[in-house]
């Protein structure tokens, strides 16, 4: 278990860590049910943590997000519900004495843990799976901090590698890679905006995140949007209810119907609430 630590020693009292775990359940259970229906299971797992560091004019931010989700109706196949895996590093250096402003370098990861199916409960057409895809960004810019619960991220050096490296997926030529091809180098310039505010209104929190693409080498005005929103209630130390929204657009990801045609880039929604066990622990 990671947590926050006062102690004198330099090399732990300029580190501020902390996690938020959650588990969100529900059962249902039906017996000579004149209704109908069919049982059903449903879990999630989420956890935020960060492992920060601030010294002088030395600033290391790190973030893990990730979940996964499952959910199961009578003798139907699991079905994922949710599933992220989500790592952002961010290293600055303060541009004056004020420490508003940071020469920062950035790097994201993001890909997600299981497979995922275009014909769920059924589960035969696979559209994605762990490191396909997966998206790495690494940039160079400036980091506008003015206090703890906001910054903004301006890039204009920033390059995008797409990998896709399940071998069907591949030669399909699926998330934008040229077919057989497992990478997809782009370049251009980004914008990272990240947000929050402990108890928004009493015993609600809020935070949000942006990041916008754009690749200047092919079609620079059709911006690649990955936004997420979250609030997280709390009923006590350990009972909280969790509302999020992910809105994610990508120039380069076709959108397949149940059907398995493939139609040009859709906005992709996905929200989620959940009602269950959360401790948040650290700093």
């Amino acid at each position: 278990m990671a947590y926050g630590q006062t102690a004198d020693n330099d090399s732990i009292k300029n580190w501020t860590i902390g996690a938020t775990p959650a588990f969100t359940f529900n059962q249902v259970s039906l017996t000579n049910w004149a209704a109908g229906g069919k049982n059903s299971l449903a879990g999630t797992f989420l956890l935020n943590m960060h492992f920060n560091y601030a010294k002088e004019n030395v600033s290391w931010e790190n973030l893990f997000d990730l979940g996964y989700g499952l959910t199961k109706q009578g003798s139907d196949n699991m079905v994922k519900t949710e599933d992220k895996l989500y790592y952002t590093s961010k290293f600055g250096y303060a541009a004056g004495s004020e420490k508003k402003w940071f020469y920062t370098a950035l790097l994201d990861f993001k890909t997600q843990f299981d497979v995922g199916y275009n014909d769920p409960p059924e589960n035969t057409l696979k559209l994605s799976e762990f490191m396909s895809p997966a998206y790495l960004n690494l940039s160079l810019g400036f980091d506008y901090k003015p206090n703890d619960n906001f910054s903004l991220y301006m890039s204009p050096l920033t390059s995008k590698t797409t990998i896709v490296l399940d071998e069907a997926l591949s030669d399909a030529g699926a998330f934008g890679v040229d077919q057989g091809k497992n990478t997809r180098e782009e370049y251009g310039a980004s914008v990272k905006v990240l947000a929050k505010k402990t108890d928004l209104i009493k015993n609600v929190d809020f935070n949000t995140r942006l990041d916008l693409f754009s690749s200047l080498s092919e079609k620079p005005k059709n911006i690649d949007i990955d936004w997420e929103l979250a609030f997280n209630m709390k009923v006590n130390d350990y009972l909280s209810a969790i509302a999020s929204v992910n809105f994610i657009y990508d120039d380069d990801i076709n959108f397949v119907d149940e059907e398995s045609v493939v139609h040009g880039p859709r906005g992709q929604f996905k929200q989620l609430f959940g009602f269950g066990v959360s401790y948040k622990f650290g700093n």
